[in-house]
């Protein structure tokens, strides 16, 4: 939903708004409409999430102290790492999404599944090919994931997230679904952006040359709106997601931390081992 209504041609719009698209998208393609390019992130969100993860946390070990200004550090410097992966990931995603538009069986294919995407733009376009967006890519990723890690940070504090609290897995689900939206809000406007350069030359026609050709004639036929487009289905999606995220991520670590307490405290030699968290 986020990347057609993105996309869309303003002068002929195929949807009015995110449920009508949503309804669209059944009646024309069928409800496997809604997964199109279901493959690409199956594939890459395994490897971003543990690079994220891991980044984020050597990086806060590296600097020392744990504070906002870290926090905001350690997650920039996540996200800006793991746009190598997100990139062509979201590029493949992107391309499938919009294949067949309003098509309920598609007579012919462009592309049979993601990586067959990445491969013909591959031969095509050569790696410049896969990764067009990557700047855009890198400026949306590198502060997004600077808040995303400052705001849960932020609201484990005041929520007081305990390992002993009861209440302590719905704090962490409502932590982690609001950090994931003000990590869109944040930068949600380079996203469409991004989804117009990935999209850009899908029907055989390139309408932009860069970000700043793109951002000045998106605006110019468009207003100010254009940088909103697929922002309800965007928020619907990431409060569930990140939440469910941070929640996983956060027990795990809480789980593993005391498995080593206990071993430590088992009869017989123990190293002693900084906290993971």
């Amino acid at each position: 939903l986020q990347v057609r209504l993105q996309v869309q041609n303003v002068e002929k719009p195929l949807y009015r708004g995110t449920f009508h698209c949503f309804q669209s998208i059944i009646k024309q393609e069928s409800a496997f409409g809604l997964y199109k390019g279901i493959g690409s992130p199956m594939m890459g969100l395994t490897f971003i999430n543990a690079l994220v993860f891991g980044v984020q946390g050597n990086t806060l070990r590296a600097l020392g102290k744990d504070t906002p200004l870290n926090q905001f550090i350690a997650g920039s410097a996540a996200g800006a790492i793991q746009c190598v992966i997100c990139c062509p990931m979201e590029l493949a995603k992107t391309r499938m999404q919009l294949q067949g538009t309003g098509e309920y069986k598609l007579k012919t294919k462009n592309y049979k599944n993601s990586l067959d995407c990445l491969i013909k733009i591959y031969r095509k376009e050569g790696l410049r090919g896969i990764n067009r967006g990557m700047v855009s890519t890198f400026i949306r990723e590198t502060p997004s994931f600077g808040f995303y890690f400052l705001t849960y940070d932020c609201m484990t504090r005041y929520l007081g997230c305990e390992a002993e609290d009861s209440f302590v897995i719905p704090k962490l689900l409502f932590s982690g679904g609001i950090s994931g939206i003000v990590s869109w809000l944040s930068t949600y406007p380079v996203d469409v952006i991004k989804s117009r350069l990935q999209a850009d030359g899908v029907g055989g026609v390139t309408q932009y040359k860069g970000i700043l050709d793109c951002m000045r004639k998106s605006y110019h036929d468009e207003g100010w709106r254009v940088f909103t487009r697929g922002l309800t289905s965007t928020l619907l999606r990431a409060f569930p997601v990140n939440a469910a995220t941070f929640a996983t991520v956060t027990v795990f670590l809480m789980y593993m931390r005391s498995e080593d307490d206990l071993r430590e405290c088992e009869p017989g030699p123990a190293i002693q081992q900084p906290s993971s968290l």
